[in-house]
């Protein structure tokens, strides 16, 4: 049995007898099962804190889905998996991924070995709830850089995590990096010339099908080109977010302000052929402010395009 046929049973198996749609529905949740013909080429999801929405999960569920979104992220682990997938089975949204609960507090990087420990149980366990609702994807801040010299902070980040790579392989869940703000892979002093060369090497030396990247569009427009760090890392990109940025202000915006280029984006991403999920990380809102939310990510890179 394939990795992605025993994904695909888990689903069923979560949901129970569902109608051949709903099946199809689930069945299209993974990030590497998009069907060519006419199906968008971006899937829009966003993060659960986004959904300022007063009510239960199925009633915030069903918000973001009314606002145009196809999938949500949920923080893991600390989540109710009964409660998330009741809400995903009433509303059809798509749990596509969840995000490390606590990767900044407790992180793979800290000098202390407790502190590292409790960063892979946490890990591990992130994986487990993210398999037990049909999700295929973690995403983790792999740790900070001024934890200790970069020589060290990398050595530890790569053991720790290393370690819950049997989990992700049985459970069927990719442990996905994020590009952020945490002085590693990049100079936060340098300028604004720097390449993803760092970045890739650290998911290279994972030497593992189920390490990537959930590449971060808007959080080193500061310091890089985004159209040249999509094109480095290339297949090593499993999902994107995305956040607008203004270097003339050095301040993050909504996705359609600043001064990103788009078409640039959009060109690198469609010169690699990337297909799947494009997550928002942006302020939140009600329902209105979902909605606007989704529109600029249709303005940023017209997701509903055909993935041919």
């Amino acid at each position: 049995m394939t990795k992605q046929t025993s994904f695909q049973r888990r689903q069923v198996l979560q949901f129970g007898a569902a109608s051949f749609a709903g099946l199809a529905l689930m069945q299209s949740s993974t990030a590497n099962a998009a069907d060519p013909s006419g199906k968008p080429w971006l899937r829009k999801t966003l993060k659960i804190g986004m959904i300022r929405v007063k009510g239960s999960l199925s009633e915030k569920f069903a918000a973001a889905k009314e606002a145009g979104f196809a999938g949500v992220e949920l923080n893991a682990p600390g989540f109710d998996v009964d409660e998330a997938n009741a809400a995903a089975k009433e509303t059809g949204l798509i749990i596509d991924g969840t995000v490390g609960a606590d990767h900044w507090g407790v992180r793979h990087t800290d000098a202390d070995p407790a502190t590292r420990a409790k960063a892979l149980a946490s890990l591990r366990k992130g994986l487990e709830q993210t398999a037990a609702v049909g999700a295929d994807t973690m995403l983790l801040v792999p740790g900070r850089g001024s934890d200790g010299t970069a020589e060290e902070v990398y050595k530890r980040a790569v053991d720790n995590i290393r370690q819950a790579l049997p989990d992700a392989e049985k459970l069927g869940v990719s442990i996905v990096m994020e590009n952020v703000w945490n002085e590693m892979f990049y100079d936060p002093n340098g300028g604004t010339e720097q390449t993803a060369d760092a970045f890739a090497a650290f998911i290279d030396d994972f030497d593992s099908p189920w390490v990537g990247a959930q590449f971060d569009i808007g959080n080193h427009w500061k310091f890089g080109d985004p159209a040249a760090w999509i094109r480095t890392l290339d297949k090593r990109i499993k999902k994107l977010d995305i956040k607008g940025f203004s270097r003339e202000t050095g301040k993050f915006t909504k996705i359609t302000e600043g001064d990103i280029d788009w078409p640039s984006v959009k060109k690198a991403l469609r010169d690699i052929e990337f297909t799947g999920w494009l997550a928002a990380e942006v302020g939140g809102g009600d329902l209105e402010r979902l909605k606007e939310v989704s529109r600029n990510l249709d303005k940023a890179l017209q997701c509903n395009e055909s993935v041919g």
